[in-house]
């Protein structure tokens, strides 16, 4: 039995099985299905991937907005405002991308029987989202992401994202930080949710943990800690204080191997840092790895590091789908006191919190766990308790089909018809 039908409009989607975009739209997508939602998405056409298709057991369509297909260089890749940021050419692309979006949005929108709309960041989806769904009629939730809220902050984008807010029925955020974020553009604003993106609990099967064991024989150079990064290589990630942390940690006695795993536009030069400083024995850099084999290498790790910062822009971490990764592991983690990350790390109970931009204290906080095993055990215990009870994606999918079904109550109460999904 179907709920409902949700074409859901996304700038970031993977583009084929295995591709390195996060799925996390994706996963959303098939948890809602499981419940009994019927889903379409929405995105933009990308170089090599197809324009219709069944992944994962959910329609996916793509749209062109260049030819040739080559020239479609504004999403994807680590997302738009760092493609923006990496090449200036791609702001003459991006009224194509707008035109295109707002045209199919529209258009199908106009001729297909869908019930909701769910636009996912501010700008442009949620702002496309509202100008298409208004039009016609349908409901339409847009959840903000948190880059789209911290950066862009010109006067027209900050209006923009103002008349997304104001001409949008319900807007979710993933953490307190994005809720500000959001409150301060739109104060009037009251129908606000905050609802976190949800990640998977960890396979426990006997085959996920020789996986395990075979990164760690494959990392480990003799019986030091296991470090872990796993993120964008990007200035935001802080991956160059955690090199001068390790440079410290060198200097006060301590041995480990840290395992870089990403890809981003920082990356020779983090590696260049890396060689610099002496690191090439101890820093491992892997690229991108397929999202399916993340879990085995959390559980590999001895420990997590996330020393994330605020950007010259304004972005700031609005929740860290990668930490929660790892709590879920039952990995301790070590991450800045930084936009959301606060609401999922409680410091020195689910794990420990430095100040942005502090190699010295990050060192302190890491070499801490590795001389006190057992705090680290404990500190990783209680991170998994907290992400099964808060941040599961069972729980995300459900707090979103409870949304769904109440902006579908509203519209259809006069009719006296309930929604199913409540």
């Amino acid at each position: 039995m179907s709920y409902g039908h949700i074409l859901c409009l996304t700038s970031n989607f993977p583009r084929w099985p295995g591709d390195s975009t996060t799925p996390f739209v994706l996963h959303l997508a098939q948890d809602l299905q499981q419940i009994g939602w019927q889903v379409t998405v929405l995105a933009p056409h990308a170089p090599g991937a197809k324009r219709h298709e069944t992944l994962a057991g959910v329609e996916v369509r793509r749209f062109r907005y260049l030819w040739p297909e080559s020239w479609q260089t504004v999403c994807y890749q680590g997302g738009a405002l760092i493609n923006l940021r990496r090449h200036r050419v791609n702001y003459a692309k991006l009224p194509a991308l707008l035109f295109g979006e707002w045209l199919t949005t529209r258009r199908w929108l106009a001729t297909r029987k869908f019930d909701l709309l769910h636009s996912h960041w501010l700008l442009p989806q949620g702002f496309i989202g509202a100008l298409a769904a208004r039009s016609l009629g349908i409901p339409h939730l847009c959840t903000v992401h948190g880059g789209d809220v911290f950066g862009l902050q010109g006067g027209l984008m900050r209006r923009c994202k103002a008349f997304a807010i104001r001409h949008t029925e319900a807007i979710t955020v993933n953490s307190s930080a994005t809720r500000q974020a959001v409150a301060r553009l739109c104060p009037e604003y009251s129908a606000l949710h905050t609802i976190p993106m949800g990640v998977a609990t960890v396979d426990n099967s006997p085959q996920h943990h020789r996986q395990a064991n075979r990164i760690r024989r494959r990392f480990k150079r003799r019986s030091e800690p296991l470090l872990l990064f796993v993120g964008r290589l990007v200035e935001e990630k802080g991956v160059a204080d955690l090199l001068d942390a390790l440079v410290l940690l060198r200097e006060w006695h301590y041995d480990m191997t840290l395992l870089v795993i990403g890809e981003g536009q920082d990356r020779p030069s983090l590696e260049r840092q890396a060689h610099a400083q002496g690191l090439g024995g101890q820093v491992v850099f892997s690229g991108w790895l397929a999202a399916a084999d993340i879990p085995h290498y959390l559980t590999a790790a001895d420990l997590v590091v996330a020393p994330s910062r605020t950007a010259p822009g304004g972005w700031v971490e609005a929740q860290g789908l990668s930490i929660i990764e790892a709590m879920m592991a039952g990995r301790p983690v070590v991450a800045t006191r930084s936009g959301g990350i606060i609401d999922s790390i409680e410091h020195e109970v689910s794990g420990l919190l430095v100040p942005e931009r502090a190699p010295e204290q990050l060192a302190a906080a890491i070499g801490r766990l590795i001389d006190d095993p057992i705090l680290a055990q404990m500190l990783g215990k209680r991170a998994q308790q907290t992400a099964q009870a808060k941040f599961s994606r069972a729980s995300s999918a459900a707090q979103f089909s409870r949304l769904f079904a109440d902006l579908l109550n509203t519209r259809s109460r006069s009719r006296g018809r309930q929604c199913p999904g409540r």
